[in-house]
């Protein structure tokens, strides 16, 4: 089993950043990926962005060239998301996975508002 717990979201104005974190715990060798989905308000939840154990990064339209993936340990300990020129559209709920939708974290809630 792997556990996640993401942290890090809160209020940001239009145009600034914030770094989202996912602890990462369990069964570390099961993970061959790491994913950021978000689900705004009303919506369904989406694929924001993807990093491989090769080391390859995938993003989606709207948030490539705003959005990074970065990870702590040797394959992942800690898996971010650091977001910059944030839009009021980025806010949602952002949730850390593993192999797309095997595992889940709990949340965190993003709002981009002035």
């Amino acid at each position: 089993q792997v556990r996640l717990v993401e942290s890090g979201g809160g209020l940001v104005q239009p145009g600034g950043s914030l770094r989202l974190s996912c602890a990462v715990s369990g069964n570390l060798a099961i993970i061959d990926y790491m994913n950021w989905y978000r689900q705004a308000p009303g919506g369904q939840r989406e694929l924001v962005a993807t990093l491989s154990s090769s080391g390859s990064m995938v993003y989606e339209d709207s948030v490539r060239g705003r959005f990074t993936v970065t990870r702590d340990g040797g394959w992942i300990t800690t898996f971010y998301l650091q977001m910059k020129y944030l839009k009021p559209e980025d806010t949602a709920v952002y949730y850390c996975s593993a192999n797309f939708q095997a595992f889940w974290g709990q949340g965190t809630q993003v709002t981009v508002s002035s």
